[in-house]
């Protein structure tokens, strides 16, 4: 694997740009998250031991983080109020990261329809957690999506 590129899916294929900025994403606030230090040195700490992607990628992959992370309090707070019998503390620290990075793209990249959001951070799920996470993130972010109050006229998932 050329450094900068995101591992190949089960079928040996690459994924697309913004799918492999989506998992830049999730390996650096995972990484960020488990290891406490600040948010940019993360960032810094990151590519400098994966390589420097397309700077499109870069640039995405860190205005997730960015948005993930600055939204952090509303964001748990929507995960919480939809997470029926489950505590939010609780649950696998990858499926929260890709549930705060996909909350984020829903509430606050408009430009994404939140179909494409929904399917892209399931599919990440299946990656890089269980295939039972899949399910799981499907249900939270549907939830979320539709409790947001999906705009007239807006693509809901």
């Amino acid at each position: 694997m050329q450094p900068g590129s995101a591992p190949s899916d089960a079928r040996g294929q690459r994924p697309g740009r913004r799918r492999q900025a989506r998992e830049f994403a999730l390996q650096i606030l995972y990484q960020g998250r488990a290891g406490g230090g600040p948010l940019e040195a993360c960032i810094a700490s990151f590519w400098e031991s994966q390589g420097l992607p397309a700077p499109d990628i870069r640039a995405f992959a860190e205005e997730l983080v960015r948005g993930a992370e600055s939204h952090r309090a509303e964001i748990e707070e929507r995960v919480a109020a939809v997470s029926e019998h489950w505590d939010p503390a609780r649950m696998a620290a990858i499926d929260r990261a890709i549930l705060h990075l996909a909350t984020f793209e829903l509430l606050h990249r408009e430009d994404i329809p939140p179909k494409v959001s929904i399917n892209e951070y399931i599919e990440i799920a299946k990656k890089f957690s269980t295939e039972d996470s899949g399910a799981f993130v499907n249900g939270i972010l549907d939830r979320i999506w539709r409790e947001h109050g999906a705009a007239p006229g807006a693509d809901s998932a």
